[in-house]
């Protein structure tokens, strides 16, 4: 369950404001509350000045007329501290701390961690946002806790916008797409309330439709999982764009799996798994949360698309499949309607140029609109750039849009304007199609991304994550013998295998265990680029031969697999940040060149197992390919619940099996390693 202690009611919507301090903060504060219609009660603070922006002032916070609800602090750090210990005495409702210098400054400030410490000590329950943080608006019931100008409007519902960036948030609220913004917050360092609990709150709101988050950091694992639930459960969908790609989750240490498992696919599996909507840009996220607030999420990613240009037919078919829409056929009931419509010059196909001839009839217009529409289909668009209204006129495009929404009010799917370039489509005509229940979608590339993004969007799975211990040991690595010998005991299949401290005796061995044989020289974590793996020996003669060539004075001699369709890799990763990483993909020694991977966070069902190894480049190898036998599937499957089960129970550090050797009849695991210990517990973030 979400750790959350604190209402934010008081916070979020207040009725009594106070703004502590004297600068041109505190006094934009008092005028963004006036600007957007506050109809509560506004108090300043000041030790020395008679008035803040026409408001008299009081010197102290006991000197208050009344408990304020919320409070924008915007003074320095160490005063920070002292004003915030005197509002919980108070019992306000909370304050922003918009100052900086504390944690997020600990390397330039040697004393930020231990303010920040004093910070949360001073306002114990009491809610604050922040420190370093611009505060929060609500654009439903007009107040602004907030230093800077901003530019949103009142709106009676829209969604809810979060982010530990105040510019972020600056950039986001000057958007001109037509989104309604409900509210919009930001976090700063996260000192006390974080990104989980805020957006906890905001969901409780019936006026919010969907949160969009701007991620930097998960504050929170439990809190998160608690929070997709949530949003789930009150039928509010998250679009989150997660920031830090390029950072890696952990440093190589000992396998190929670090190497494809960073934090970017650490992010993504997490998100997928709680049913949120992962995005890559900003204006991605904004288009996102059109179609979330207007259609709600898309059934599954099939479109229809029309355009009287083949230009823009064109354009639409190649970003959409670049994106991962699909533009099913025409089936015969739209292709017998459209021909009706359009007559017989036009060339019938989706995505649909329908051409001119029809420009500015509007019955035929929504004849041909409404045709094209078909109940399996998630969404249909038209594509339609108005003229700049500064120098042209768009009059003679009303007749289009009108007949748009007159085909809508036909249809139980949704229905789009799509402009090819953002400023194709002007704020107000977005706002007016909104009112008609129409989704406005600006710029091709990034509408047609988040129609990928919101389309089928996951249930969250149920399942709690794997989180790891707090482990103050360095880690061991267990090298191959080792690695395989735990394994085996949680069920994982090995070839039959002998250890050699001589020449002589892996000769021996390889005797003892019968030809053909693989040698590998013992303790080394990437044999077969270290010339430490020799296969399909057959004899004693080439069994010496190659172990006198290895780097090694130890040896390990094993059984040659055979009937071998494909290699797999099954590699496990501890993220601090999010959990167990699963990682799937092709094996062998040009895992890292292919880079074909699935991620997955554990525990995963056995069906998300199965759905990501369908999901790789090299399926149609294991499902047998040109004629060749197919890998047996249970058995891979199998495989991948050995590992899990036996992270589960131990919680290594790292864990690499390459290659798991799929055969028709079984999967054996032909080389592994573990790192144990050595992690920290991401809950503590």
């Amino acid at each position: 369950m979400l750790r959350r202690v604190r209402p934010l009611q008081r916070l979020l919507a207040p009725e009594v404001i106070a703004v502590i301090g004297g600068g041109t903060w505190a006094a934009n504060v008092i005028a963004e509350c006036r600007k957007i219609g506050f109809a509560g009660r506004i108090y300043a603070v000041h030790p020395k000045r008679a008035e803040v922006a026409g408001i008299a002032t009081v010197p102290t916070v006991a000197d208050l007329p009344e408990v304020p609800d919320a409070v924008f602090v915007g003074v320095n750090r160490s005063a920070t501290v002292d004003v915030v210990r005197s509002l919980r005495d108070l019992g306000a409702g909370g304050a922003v701390c918009f100052a900086s210098g504390f944690l997020e400054a600990a390397a330039e400030s040697s004393d930020g961690a231990d303010l920040q410490a004093a910070l949360l000590a001073a306002a114990g329950d009491m809610p604050i946002l922040g420190p370093n943080c611009y505060g929060m608006i609500n654009y439903l019931d007009g107040a602004a806790l907030w230093p800077d100008q901003h530019g949103g409007a009142r709106v009676d519902s829209g969604v809810a916008l979060l982010t530990q960036s105040s510019n972020i948030a600056i950039n986001l609220s000057m958007q001109r797409r037509g989104l309604p913004l409900a509210y919009l917050v930001t976090l700063g360092n996260q000192a006390q309330l974080g990104l989980s609990e805020v957006a906890q709150a905001l969901l409780e709101d019936p006026r919010v439709t969907a949160l969009g988050l701007h991620i930097e950091g998960i504050d929170d694992l439990r809190g998160f999982e608690a929070l997709a639930q949530a949003a789930y459960a009150a039928g509010k969908p998250i679009v989150a764009l997660k920031v830090g790609s390029s950072e890696q989750a952990q440093a190589a240490t000992i396998s190929h799996t670090a190497s494809l498992a960073g934090s970017a696919a650490g992010a993504a599996a997490l998100l997928k798994r709680l049913g949120i909507a992962q995005v890559t840009s900003l204006e991605v996220m904004l288009e996102a949360l059109k179609l979330l607030h207007v259609a709600g999420p898309l059934p599954h990613a099939g479109i229809v698309s029309a355009s009287c240009s083949g230009g823009e037919a064109s354009l639409m078919a190649d970003l959409g499949a670049a994106a991962g829409v699909q533009y099913p056929p025409l089936n015969e009931v739209q292709h017998n309607a459209l021909r009706a419509a359009l007559g017989p010059q036009v060339a019938l196909a989706n995505p649909l140029d329908y051409h001119t001839y029809i420009w500015g009839d509007g019955a035929a217009m929504q004849a041909c609109f409404a045709a094209m529409m078909d109940p399996a289909l998630a969404l249909g668009i038209l594509v339609l750039d108005l003229p700049r209204d500064d120098r042209c006129s768009g009059e003679d495009w009303r007749p289009t849009l009108d007949a748009l929404a007159a085909a809508r009010a036909g249809q139980d799917r949704p229905m789009a304007v799509l402009s090819s370039l953002p400023e194709g489509l002007p704020e107000a005509v977005a706002a007016d199609l909104i009112a008609q229940n129409i989704v406005p979608l600006n710029g091709m590339d990034p509408a047609l991304q988040a129609i990928a993004a919101v389309a089928g969007m996951s249930t969250p799975s149920a399942d709690p994550l794997l989180l790891p211990k707090d482990s103050g040991a360095a880690g061991q690595v267990l090298h191959e013998a080792e690695a395989k010998a735990a394994l085996a005991q949680f069920g994982l299949q090995v070839p039959g295998s002998l250890q050699a401290t001589s020449v002589a005796e892996a000769v021996a061995q390889a005797g003892i265990l019968g030809y053909p044989v693989v040698l590998k020289a013992a303790g080394l974590a990437h044999k077969s680029e270290a010339g430490g793996v020799a296969l399909n020996l057959k004899n004693s003669e080439e069994v010496r031969r190659a172990a006198e060539t290895m780097p090694a004075t130890s040896y390990l001699v094993e059984q040659m697999l055979a009937d071998s369709v494909a290699e797999l890799l099954i590699g496990v990763t501890c993220d601090p940040a999010h959990g167990y990483v699963l990682t799937l993909a092709a094996g062998g020694v040009m895992t890292e060149v292919l880079q074909d991977s699935a991620h997955l966070l554990i525990p995963a069902s056995r069906n998300e197992v199965a759905a990501a190894l369908q999901s790789l480049k090299m399926a149609p190898v294991l499902a047998g390919f040109r004629g060749k036998p197919a890998a047996d599937r249970e058995a891979i499957l199998d495989a991948v619940a050995a590992v899990q089960a036996y992270v589960i129970a131990t919680q290594p550090a790292e864990l690499d099996i390459n290659p798991l050797i799929c055969t028709p009849h079984g999967a054996v695991a032909a080389d592994a390693l573990i790192k144990t210990g050595g992690h920290d517990d991401p809950s503590h973030g």
